[in-house]
């Protein structure tokens, strides 16, 4: 069992390296150069060449890469090029809005997609399963920019539940900042939620045909205790694994919801820093992003194996 996690370990740590790897070179070898954004379009070859050996652009990409590691593991993720600040202060200010809008919509996918996955797959066949699934097939079919319109029309100008476009900062007050982020939260979560009622049914459906199932019903146990306490258990096996992919898709995939609820978030700042050639606080926002996907996974994994002991040792 050490051994095992030992292994798990090293393969977490080997993992993490490679994405520092491809999240710097991607970006050393593509075309144009974050002088002339910098500088403009009229500076003289002397300025591109002073710029250059100030930002380190001059050295050897080996040892660019090896600098920017190092600072890297020392918390100096570098600076902004068009900011000229630490790229860990501006990322500081951002990365607040991002992690409420993942966590809380998180938290969604699971209140509202157990529940209805065990609904549905309890009730499989009927009226209410079939309604289940056409609202699970109707949600999964809708783009992320599309279900975010739809939830600012529907709660921001009919409901008139908060305001479109005005983010509210948690300095603000907790509570309505909160209450702001619920609606982009809601508007990432009702898709994914729709993936995972879909997910969970189908695997609690294959678990009601296992022996335990039938010994269970035969000691007396009613049929929903017995979906409760004992299929659930198993069923979420391979869920536990998609939910660890939605994890990682809510931190890397809010850009599009982040832009249409005006969040001050990673993604709007990824999204101007690309444009603008700011490559350190590109590849550190890819490198932080790329870590919480390799976490999340190499977490699902730990709990995989905790939840199905015949994977112990393995």
């Amino acid at each position: 069992m050490i051994k095992t996690g030992i292994r798990r370990l090293l393969l977490l740590a080997v993992t993490l390296l490679l994405v520092t790897v491809l999240a710097f070179v991607a970006f050393s070898i593509i075309p144009g150069d974050p002088t002339d954004s910098i500088l403009g379009m009229n500076a003289t070859e002397e300025q591109i060449a002073v710029l250059r050996s100030q930002l380190g652009l001059d050295l050897p990409l080996w040892q660019r890469y090896w600098n920017w590691l190092s600072g890297f593991l020392t918390g100096d993720l570098g600076t902004s090029y068009n900011f000229d600040m630490p790229v860990a202060t501006l990322l500081s200010s951002r990365i607040v809005p991002t992690l409420t809008l993942a966590g809380m919509s998180f938290v969604l996918i699971l209140v509202i997609s157990v529940p209805l996955g065990v609904l549905s797959a309890r009730y499989a066949g009927g009226r209410l399963d079939k309604a289940l699934t056409v609202l699970t097939h109707l949600n999964m079919s809708v783009p992320g920019f599309v279900m975010g319109i739809a939830v600012v029309y529907l709660f921001g100008l009919v409901l008139k539940w908060f305001r479109p476009g005005g983010y509210v900062s948690p300095e603000e007050g907790l509570g309505a900042y909160l209450r702001f982020m619920l609606f982009p939260s809601l508007a990432v979560a009702l898709p994914k939620s729709a993936m995972t009622v879909k997910m969970l049914r189908s695997s609690i459906l294959s678990e009601l045909h296992a022996d335990y199932v039938r010994t269970a019903r035969a000691k007396g146990n009613p049929p929903g205790a017995t979906l409760w306490r004992h299929v659930l258990r198993n069923a979420m096996l391979p869920v536990v694994t998609f939910l660890a992919t939605i994890m990682a898709e809510l931190l890397a995939g809010s850009i599009v919801v982040e832009q249409v609820f005006s969040i001050p978030g990673l993604g709007q700042m990824l999204v101007s820093s690309i444009g603008n050639r700011d490559y350190p606080v590109v590849q550190a926002i890819i490198v932080l992003v790329g870590f919480a996907v390799v976490v999340c996974n190499f977490l699902a994994d730990s709990v995989y194996h905790l939840l199905d002991p015949r994977l112990k040792g393995r």
